[in-house]
């Protein structure tokens, strides 16, 4: 990749697959920010697991760059549950938007995979190579080879056929439009959720998965939309590149943190016989940061905005 690359988005239409997620919509608040051309469509009227019906769509919308947040994702026990559907309904998406991206000439695709993919115990912090050199998490294995095999599909069209399509890894996720079901949300927003209703209830124990002692990187998703903006515009090449946080903090301190912010004063029970994952997972961020990309959201006043809107749109 030279230094001089520039892919300017003005005047780009601009589809944002996936746009009712969290990712998704921070992706779309961002283009619209920023005045430029975007193109939704919600799972009623496309179903990206059909794949004529998402070839045509691309071949009659036309959009010229595509950012790839549609998944199926889930937290730690949705995933281990549903091993299956995780694997194939992730493959179908994303090979069918890939491959018609690819034969309708999109300039740009963006394809987001997720730091999950990398393995169990992938050097600290986890470096873009790392990927493949060990095996994977358990828990989370089908969610994970599906994403290696688009993060792969995405390299061979760069290399093979001249496409401009880049694979980029974030770490954990947080923010608004999270998914707070109990069942299926991942830690952050599973603490949330919990705390808020403790304080809310005078409840004096919240029960926490695992040991507490697992350490994570997370990324406000506002800085997340920011660094795929960024990347877009000045990233080209089919190595892979991390997002995160460069930072981490134990679950136990996450709770801890939510707990002062909802002024709640109870006690957390861990509950070993739930798994922890990965011990400690965050992302090496010296390949965008030497880019000159960091993220502005610290996580304290994050969670402290996301809690807000939590409340706000639960009407707690």
């Amino acid at each position: 990749m030279s230094n001089n690359y520039f892919f300017n988005l003005k005047n780009k239409k601009i589809w944002v697959a996936g746009h009712n997620g969290m990712v998704g919509r921070a992706i779309v608040r961002k283009l619209i920010q920023k005045k430029l051309n975007v193109l939704t469509v919600d799972k009623k009227s496309l179903d990206l697991t059909n794949q004529n019906k998402t070839f045509k769509w691309i071949q009659k919308n036309s959009p010229q760059v595509i950012f790839l947040a549609a998944a199926k994702v889930g937290g730690i026990k949705a995933n281990n549950l549903n091993q299956t559907d995780f694997l194939y309904k992730n493959l179908m998406i994303q090979n069918n938007v890939i491959n018609s991206a690819a034969e309708n000439n999109v300039e740009k695709l963006i394809f987001l995979g997720s730091s999950c993919i990398y393995p169990k115990e992938a050097e600290q912090p986890i470096k873009e190579n790392a990927l493949l050199k060990s095996p994977l998490e358990k828990t989370n294995e089908g969610y994970a080879i599906a994403k290696i095999a688009g993060v792969k599909l995405c390299k061979y069209y760069f290399k093979e056929h001249n496409k401009d399509f880049i694979s980029v890894m974030p770490t954990n996720l947080y923010g608004p439009h999270d998914n707070y079901n109990l069942n299926t949300s991942h830690v952050l927003a599973a603490l949330i959720n919990k705390i808020v209703h403790a304080k809310k209830n005078s409840l004096d124990i919240v029960e926490i998965w695992g040991t507490g002692k697992p350490k994570r990187d997370f990324l406000h998703v506002y800085d997340l939309a920011d660094a795929l903006y960024f990347l877009t515009e000045n990233y080209s090449s089919f190595k892979l590149i991390n997002i995160g946080s460069s930072k981490e903090i134990s679950i136990a301190e996450l709770g801890q943190v939510i707990a002062q912010i909802v002024d709640w004063h109870g006690s957390f029970k861990f509950n070993a016989n739930m798994p922890d994952g990965t011990m400690v997972k965050r992302l090496d961020t010296t390949k965008i940061n030497s880019m000159g990309w960091f993220p502005k959201i610290d996580i304290r006043s994050g969670i402290k905005e996301t809690i807000k809107q939590f409340i706000a749109s639960h009407d707690i």
